[in-house]
């Protein structure tokens, strides 16, 4: 699965996914726990960002690896994103539930590359 996906922060400094088809709560779409750190470098601290993410490898991508299955309890997982732009970041994050919403299953491993422009 690849797909590019919007990301936003509203005015109070929260990070959400925008999923148009979502019927459950707008809570449960919202990135905390360094998922919202790492919109937050990948938007170059703006408050919107694309991202191209699959759960394959492809060109340009740096690599968000889990950790931790966390399915079993709170849901979702615990990842570190090993690389931002090449770099060498090792940011940890938690993703939630929501990740297995949009991926079908908790992947291994996502692979992600912001994208520039507007869709």
């Amino acid at each position: 699965m690849k797909d590019t996906f919007r990301f936003y922060k509203t005015a109070d400094g929260k990070w959400y996914i925008d999923l148009p088809q979502w019927s459950g709560s707008i809570d449960d779409l919202q990135m905390v726990e360094g998922a919202d750190t790492m919109l937050d470098k990948v938007s170059s601290y703006t408050n919107e960002c694309y991202l191209e993410m699959s759960d394959e490898p492809f060109e340009g991508a740096d690599r968000i690896e889990l950790v931790e299955d966390l399915t079993n309890s709170v849901g979702g997982g615990n990842y570190v994103m090993e690389t931002y732009k090449g770099e060498p970041v090792n940011h940890a994050m938690w993703l939630c539930q929501i990740t297995v919403e949009v991926f079908h299953e908790l992947p291994v491993a996502i692979y992600f590359c912001p994208v520039n422009t507007i869709i």
